[in-house]
């Protein structure tokens, strides 16, 4: 049993928050030497590495294959959806957009999975939920046209519509994630284990297998280890170690505007005025319907 300890708490939450910080900025270097299959592919050796280690320190080999004998299938379709088809579709948008545009219209994920609860999980869809999500997709419109509304006119359409797509890949993932009954390395490393195979399987039929250059290699091993796999594994802690939970999941809420401070500072990409504009209408969206939500809850006593 994890010992309660709420300084710990906040100390490995803040930890995975820098972590997520940097890798906006991780994606867009990595992706001037590889492309968005390469990053997936080398990105998904060094996850599914760490996330071996973590099951191998809790010892939950045994679950590991129960796990998957007894539902191949659904762990097939995990792993296909995340990291694969996930992180494939996000690259690209990486790929053909100012990080500051992708990792923005990205963070919309918590939105999209509202959406997404109505017919998946049949949760109704609330007046809340209807003002959070047209704030926080008039958020992303603002980023997205760089504060041009009128105009419309985008960096790439492409970009915007594969970001926007990748939000509710992530969503879809992520609702599936909660019919598994595993524990949560134990899932993940079936996802990575999966996905790894599907990648390079791919990469081989493509041919882009080969070595690449060392800098591409070694930000596509930072990607692996600090955006899949090393990163969740603290985010998990800090949850677990948490006596208020809500104050560590608040911390997430830096991460976006972080990401910002090192996208400027390691790509050097000028921030547009809109950038903030939008990401604080994104985040004052997602903080809102959250909020609702919890208020909306019917409150149970213990008899």
């Amino acid at each position: 049993m994890t010992v309660k300890n709420q300084s710990r708490a906040m100390l490995l939450g803040a930890s995975a928050v820098l972590c997520w910080s940097t890798v906006a900025s991780a994606f867009k270097l990595s992706l001037q030497w590889l492309t968005p299959l390469q990053l997936l592919g080398w990105a998904c050796l060094a996850s599914t590495l760490v996330l071996l280690l973590a099951v191998g320190l809790q010892r939950q080999w045994g679950e590991l294959s129960t796990t998957l004998r007894a539902r191949p299938l659904y762990y097939l379709a995990l792993g296909a959806l995340n990291p694969t088809i996930y992180y494939l579709v996000l690259f690209r948008a990486y790929d053909l957009l100012p990080a500051q545009q992708a990792q923005a219209i990205n963070y919309t994920w918590a939105l999209t999975l509202a959406l997404l609860a109505v017919p998946l999980l049949r949760q109704p869809l609330l007046r809340q939920d209807l003002i959070a999500l047209g704030g926080g997709y008039l958020g992303a419109l603002l980023i997205a046209t760089r504060g041009d509304l009128l105009g419309l006119q985008f960096d790439s359409v492409e970009g915007v519509v594969l970001a926007l797509v990748s939000t509710l890949l992530w969503a879809l993932y992520w609702i599936l994630n909660t019919r598994a009954s595993a524990p949560a390395a134990v899932t993940l490393l079936l996802c990575f284990l999966i996905g790894t195979l599907l990648v390079w399987g791919l990469m081989l039929w493509r041919g882009e297998a080969e070595l690449p250059p060392w800098q591409g290699l070694a930000g596509a091993l930072y990607v692996g280890v600090f955006e899949m796999g090393l990163t969740f594994l603290l985010w998990l802690a800090a949850l677990r170690s948490a006596t208020h939970v809500s104050r560590v999941g608040n911390l997430i809420f830096l991460s976006p505007f972080l990401s910002l401070l090192f996208i400027r500072w390691l790509l050097d990409e000028p921030i547009a005025p809109a950038t903030f504009v939008g990401l604080a209408l994104i985040v004052a969206a997602v903080l809102y319907q959250q909020r609702a939500r919890r208020r909306s809850e019917p409150v149970t006593t213990a008899e």
